[in-house]
């Protein structure tokens, strides 16, 4: 059983950033990838981007490229999502997610964690 505790959520101002992290208790073998998701209040959960465990690549939602960057430090079983050059729009409750299959499609996870509230002011 994989466990995964996101940390690092906060309130920032327009143009902030923040580390979000995401610790594993283990990647199982079958956990090539690390998702990033959020789900605003009254939206659908999406994705923003994910991290192949194997290669460390990444990609990420139109949305957020450029602003968003996703690293992983196998040493600790960590997966980071640095934020920046926030936007009112990034408020969501953030999300990891570990599974099989390398996507942004909910179903593909099937380890997440409790999640982390992000809030952005203008």
């Amino acid at each position: 059983q994989v466990q995964l505790v996101e940390t690092g959520g906060g309130s920032v101002q327009t143009g902030g950033s923040l580390r979000l992290s995401c610790a594993a208790s283990a990647y199982s073998h079958s956990s090539n990838c690390v998702g990033w998701f959020r789900q605003a209040p009254g939206k659908e959960r999406e994705g923003v981007g994910i991290i192949r465990v194997g290669d460390g690549s990444t990609s990420y939602a139109d949305s957020v490229k450029g602003r968003f960057t996703i690293s992983q430090d196998n040493a600790k079983d960590t997966v980071y999502l640095q934020m920046n050059s926030l936007r009112p729009e990034d408020t969501a409750m953030y999300y990891c997610a570990a599974g099989p299959r390398c996507s942004d499609y909910v179903p593909d996870y099937n380890y997440w964690g409790q999640g982390t509230q992000v809030t952005v002011s203008s």
